[in-house]
């Protein structure tokens, strides 16, 4: 699908686990650590990494997460549920409406 695991495990982990938003979208967050690293070895071998726009994503990446989660951590699980689940609402619209068509 392209969104990332994080789409079915948070939902299954809050629903089937009885876990808090929080906690799953850290859990979430822990698990992912392991597959991007082994995805980051393969492209790396296989050549498909294009290393010029690094610095830039890294820069912006640190420093959406660290926002991100200053602002996550102060919310209300209910609140953060609800807008996880706007963000998959508009994802899933996204991959309905947009995505292209396989050349």
């Amino acid at each position: 699908m392209g969104i990332g695991g994080g789409v079915l495990l948070i939902p299954a982990l809050i629903i089937f686990a009885d876990s808090r938003q929080h906690i799953a979208q850290s859990i979430n967050l822990i698990s992912f650590i392991p597959v991007a690293a082994v995805a980051l070895i393969i492209h790396y071998r296989k050549n498909n990494l294009h290393t010029g726009y690094s610095p830039t994503l890294i820069i912006a990446g640190l420093t959406g997460a660290l926002i991100g989660s200053a602002f996550a951590v102060r919310l209300p699980s209910d609140i953060l549920s609800k807008l996880f689940g706007i963000f998959l609402f508009f994802m899933g619209t996204v991959e309905i409406f947009y995505k292209k068509e396989p050349e």
